[in-house]
């Protein structure tokens, strides 16, 4: 049996244990949820998902027990980066919902989630602590490196690179063979035809139009 934390209490926790639960349940796996930390944590107010309670704040990772595997379930890329790093000692589980479509020679590093629908094609490359959301397409030879969210029915060609903290909204669509720099925002339903570098926040202003603006403090 692998005793799990969640961390994180809002709606994306909600799927994520979604997955642990689809496991036990379809795969017979052996995962046992004992518990929710957050930050939000007030020991008078009583906060459950699916039964499993909220039992503390984050820092009381520092003192649990080494046999736990932690998930962390908050959408915010850089947040999930900074509780990764600070606890960089822990162990991360990677979850799979049992009705994603994983191809052959596909890696996925610790604390990656992928939901149901996901299909991901052969010989890609998926980084540590990442999303990648419901109904996602991730065709073959891809690179996603760390903490990047692909959001719900995103499409990705093949041979695209996404880096480091990189946000892909809801139904984007990114042409084959394009790289995407770190730190990038892409808003729901862009078309990406060409390279987007670093720092960039990238949205559709109207169905025919693509506005592309530096993200402040960059």
């Amino acid at each position: 049996m692998k005793k799990i934390i969640v961390i994180g209490s809002g709606g994306h926790a909600k799927v994520v244990i979604d997955i642990i639960l689809q496991r036990n349940k379809v795969l017979d796996d052996n995962l046992k949820i004992i518990g929710i930390l957050d930050d939000k944590y007030n020991e008078d107010e009583k906060i459950e998902i699916f039964e499993t309670p909220v039992i503390g704040k984050i820092d009381e990772m520092l003192e649990l027990q080494e046999d736990v595997y932690y998930v962390i379930a908050i959408g915010n890329n850089s947040v999930r980066r900074k509780i990764a790093e600070k606890y960089s000692d822990k162990k991360f589980i990677t979850l799979i919902h049992p009705k994603a479509i994983i191809g052959e020679k596909v890696s996925i590093e610790e604390g990656t989630v992928v939901m149901a629908g996901s299909i991901i094609n052969s010989y890609t490359k998926i980084g540590k602590h990442c999303i990648l959301n419901t109904g996602s397409i991730i065709e073959h030879d891809n690179t996603i490196e760390d903490y990047v969210h692909i959001s719900p029915n995103a499409t990705l060609c093949g041979g695209i690179t996404i880096g480091e903290e990189t946000w892909i909204g809801a139904g984007a669509t990114i042409i084959q063979e394009k790289k995407i720099g770190k730190k990038v925002m892409v808003g729901a339903g862009t078309v990406i035809i060409k390279n987007i570098r670093k720092y960039f926040k990238v949205i559709r202003q109207n169905p025919i139009r693509l506005i592309r603006t530096e993200i402040e403090g960059n």
